[in-house]
């Protein structure tokens, strides 16, 4: 289990962005305004799930009560596409030890701003 290295973007010039080569479960911490970008090097595609241990239910307006204990699922990255997620938009989803998992290969980079 490694942890999804964090590299902020605050101030000026340029940063070298640290990657993270995932394994079968790997963790990150989530600050405000951090995007996730995760590359697929692999030969197929990969659908990774984001999951923060503290996560329960979440009231939807017009839905009800929703679980966010599962995680969140990612949509399908096809081999050789990046994808960036924009952590704030699945807040719930990330209370408590956040893992990444079923991301075995993929490439990561955690950018805070």
């Amino acid at each position: 289990m490694a942890v999804i290295a964090a590299t902020s973007i605050l101030g000026s010039g340029a940063r070298v962005v640290t990657e993270t080569t995932l394994g079968a479960s790997d963790t990150l911490v989530y600050k405000p305004k951090a995007i996730l970008e995760l590359r697929n090097p692999t030969g197929g595609a990969l659908v990774p799930n984001i999951k923060g241990a503290g996560g329960t239910t979440v009231s939807v307006p017009g839905i009800g009560s929703v679980s966010v204990t599962p995680g969140y699922t990612l949509p399908s990255i096809a081999a050789g596409a990046t994808v960036a997620v924009p952590l704030d938009s699945i807040s719930e989803y990330l209370k408590g030890v956040i893992t990444v998992t079923l991301g075995t290969g993929l490439v990561a980079r955690l950018i805070n701003y």
